[in-house]
């Protein structure tokens, strides 16, 4: 908001035709400081409707634009953003030097500097929380504009604030935005408001240093994610017949036990309870329902990779996934047998099988294989942020911790003598217990890393 893009917009308003007018959106002035109205409109008109500014902009003479950072309205930035023909030039700066300008900008009130002689110094105070959050509020909106650009096949113009006193990338940009217009100099009435180096801006260097110094500048610990986003799945929720508790289940999860308890806390059937709801019947549910919450149940991943395994793969008939199944078998050399099992399938071939199983899962959760990523095995950690897109859990609950946790969770909202949930039976020829062992405790804790890192997964225990 300081000279960078003041500068931008100095000399993209020398192009002939060419005219930028300023912050346009800003929330708390229009254009400019001190001005009243843009283009025939008012502030109050246009925070009312701001679909009339653009309108207006587009509608000026020659070729119009305006100004556009990640705290302006954001109404106006889905306009941009879905319109093809806005050009979409994008000004970007080491978030160091913009974290550092803004606090001396706060500071000494200048923003624009014409006259060196009017310079204002003022030393900024680092504050390593301050900084992370700017960069956070910073990322998060180039990755949703950039996001926004590849979904609907749209290139913009990225120019870095060094760029700036580059003419031919000047020039570059009047080329792309369609200009026959070229610029001979660049505008000098301008002034770098704080030469010098980031350290000599502040008041505390040394810790500033020792705060960047702990941050992971290439994200070398995050771990790729190569899952599909995953829909709500509303339709898989279950209400309470009556009791103000909605269950979000995790596919491999506890799904059958915690339906059978909302069912006996009402003292009616599992039948009676509100399930394969859409979105506007959930909706109904809720309201008829004050004081409403809503769960979901985790399970440790060997646990439910085991259930799943057992379930969709060993298991043939109905709810198995017979033609995986033989793709496993095929490709992957699981060495299960081709029909149902039986009293030869022995523990040591059922492990064999299940560490198969969780290779599989490993290169299919990485985009390595052509069979679907199932909800089943999907990790938790993507299930539950696809809750999101409708409704936030309340409560995320861990299945070994669901006698006091179900039960404080039921008193809360009126039923202090629940029933205690019944524990759920292992399915498959042979339990996780009779063929644990560390290889796949390691295993599991690799392919589903997201997972035992945001729950805080340790190792399984019967």
């Amino acid at each position: 908001m300081r000279t960078g893009s003041n500068f931008l917009e100095t000399n993209l308003n020398a192009l002939d035709g060419v005219q930028c007018h300023g912050e346009a959106f800003n929330p708390h002035f229009i254009g400019y400081p001190n001005r009243t109205d843009l283009l025939g409109l008012t502030q109050d008109a246009r925070d009312r409707d701001p679909a009339q500014l653009v309108e207006a902009v587009k509608a000026a003479p020659g070729l119009n634009g305006f100004r556009f950072f990640h705290n302006h309205d954001p109404r106006v930035l889905e306009l941009a953003l879905a319109d093809r023909r806005c050009a979409k030039i994008i000004l970007t700066r080491n978030p160091l030097d913009s974290y550092v300008s803004l606090k001396i900008a706060k500071a000494t009130n200048q923003w624009k500097l014409t006259n060196v002689q009017r310079r204002k110094d003022s030393l900024a105070e680092f504050d390593a929380l301050e900084f992370a959050e700017h960069v956070t509020r910073l990322q998060a909106f180039q990755v949703e504009v950039l996001h926004r650009m590849q979904t609907s096949g749209q290139t913009a113009f990225y120019v870095a604030y060094e760029d700036l006193q580059d003419i031919d990338v000047m020039n570059g940009l009047a080329a792309w935005l369609g200009s026959e217009s070229r610029l001979e100099s660049l505008d000098q009435s301008l002034k770098v408001q704080n030469p010098g180096s980031v350290t000599e801006k502040v008041s505390n260097p040394e810790e500033m240093e020792q705060a960047l110094a702990g941050l992971d500048r290439f994200n070398l610990t995050r771990t790729p994610n190569f899952e599909p986003r995953r829909g709500a799945s509303v339709p898989s929720y279950i209400g309470g017949a009556t009791a103000p508790l909605l269950f979000l289940p995790v596919p491999g999860g506890p799904v059958d036990s915690l339906r059978d308890w909302l069912a006996a806390l009402d003292g009616v059937s599992a039948d009676d309870l509100h399930v394969r709801m859409n979105q506007k019947q959930l909706r109904q549910w809720k309201r008829k329902r004050t004081g409403h919450r809503s769960f979901s149940v985790l399970r440790h991943p060997l646990a439910r990779a085991h259930e799943v395994f057992c379930r969709r793969i060993v298991a043939t008939g109905p709810g198995s996934y017979d033609k995986i199944r033989d793709t496993l078998r095929r490709q992957f050399k699981l060495p299960l047998p081709e029909g149902a099992t039986d009293a030869s399938y022995g523990a040591d071939q059922h492990r064999d099988a299940f560490h198969g199983f969780l290779e599989f899962v490993r290169a299919n959760l990485a985009g390595q294989t052509a069979i679907r990523v199932d909800a089943a095995w999907a990790t938790q950690a993507t299930i539950v942020s696809s809750f999101a897109d409708f409704i936030l859990p309340d409560h995320i609950l861990r299945e070994d911790e669901l006698d006091e946790a179900l039960g404080a969770l039921a008193s809360k909202v009126g039923y202090p003598q629940a029933p205690a949930p019944m524990a759920e039976a292992e399915t498959g020829p042979h339990t996780l217990k009779s063929i644990h062992d560390k290889d796949l405790e390691d295993l599991a804790a690799d392919v589903y890393q997201r997972d035992y890192v945001m729950f805080g997964f340790g190792p399984w225990r019967t």
